[in-house]
């Protein structure tokens, strides 16, 4: 074989083996990666954000991902998107990944608050700011946090299921504990029921969103012979396994139950008289705003002179500026005004 041969036999090599390399980095999650392809552009022409996302199993995920996009696309931004499947170590994987695409910001709705320190220095090494999405990411250099206000959120789920009962045995089925909304959502409630005298008899954590499990908790409670009073829940698809369960059992029972997000299922329980309420987060507005600040942070803004910012959150690295929006209470009463007035869900699919 003379030089030339062993020259393109080499080049062909290289390129097997980076391929390899890259396709090892995603093997387990073939859907994030047809859907990255998708949305690399051929050429960068305007401002190119990276999105990780913990899951799109879930509705609200959805939504806001494709509010964000579309608002993304209209500022002439383009966005490059990997969902991790619920893997802590796919997510990290996956932002090494948008971090070598040199995006010009990195939006991160975390899967675990707690894993991504290491990958994220390396982020931050690269000179990329990261825009912590929902969840405040923990213990790792963060440039900007976006959320709705969850421990206002808690706030507003005691202080309304205290103004419709009495009751005293009260139940907490959560998300997941890596989740750290749960905990800020608690920071919220707890300080307010204490104040009436009365106490959680017992907090589940829904491990990985698993709603299988939330369901399962509640079978549990019952086969034991407790039905408790209030069950407060971490978000709408864990209210509607709890109701599904007690009807199961219980098809006559009514129980106080509140979750968060507006989900069309518990709108559909709230006007049934099936839940009480729902706290519903201007997701909306949010995954609008966050697409609009990314692309201002790209364009050279820095992330603490963003004019909205409402304060700051220590995340045990360091003091991160943050933007909270204000959750409220729907139940029955203004479900029309805030859900369908608003059109975040249609009033036909609200009363189908």
């Amino acid at each position: 074989m003379g030089i030339k041969g062993f020259r393109v036999l080499l080049a062909a090599s290289v390129i097997l083996l980076v391929g390899l390399s890259i396709s090892s980095c995603r093997a387990g999650n073939k859907t994030s990666e047809q859907t990255a392809r998708k949305n690399v552009p051929e050429k960068k022409s305007g401002p190119l954000i990276g999105f990780s996302i913990d899951t799109l199993a879930i509705e609200r995920w959805q939504r806001d991902l494709d509010v964000f996009m579309a608002r993304a696309k209209e500022l002439g931004a383009d966005v490059i998107v990997q969902n991790a499947g619920n893997s802590s170590e796919e997510q990290a994987k996956q932002i090494a990944y948008l971090s070598e695409r040199d995006v010009d910001v990195l939006v991160v709705l975390p899967k675990d608050s707690l894993s991504l320190t290491e990958c994220l220095e390396k982020v931050q090494q690269r000179g990329i700011p990261v825009i912590s999405y929902d969840r405040l990411i923990l213990q790792a250099p963060v440039s900007l946090y976006m959320t709705i206000d969850s421990e206002r959120v808690g706030e507003l789920m005691a202080r309304e299921m205290l103004g419709r009962t009495s009751a005293k045995s009260w139940y907490c089925i959560l998300g997941p504990q890596e989740d750290y909304n749960m905990e800020m959502i608690l920071s919220g409630f707890e300080p307010v029921i204490n104040e009436k005298g009365i106490k959680i008899e017992e907090i589940f954590y829904t491990e990985g969103w698993n709603y299988d499990k939330s369901r399962q908790k509640m079978v549990d409670l019952m086969s034991d012979g407790i039905v408790p009073d209030v069950i407060v829940c971490g978000n709408d698809a864990i209210a509607d396994s709890v109701i599904n369960a007690l009807t199961d059992f219980y098809p006559d029972r009514r129980i106080h139950i509140c979750g968060q997000d507006a989900d069309i299922a518990a709108c559909q329980n709230i006007v049934r008289g099936k839940q009480d309420f729902t706290v519903y987060k201007p997701i909306g507005h949010l995954a609008r705003l966050t697409a609009e600040t990314a692309v201002r942070i790209a364009k050279g803004t820095r992330p603490s002179e963003i004019s909205e910012i409402t304060g700051s959150i220590d995340n045990g690295y360091t003091d991160v500026p943050a933007i909270k929006l204000e959750p409220e209470v729907v139940d029955a009463h203004n479900m029309d005004e805030v859900i369908i007035g608003t059109g975040f869900h249609t009033k036909s699919e609200v009363y189908r």
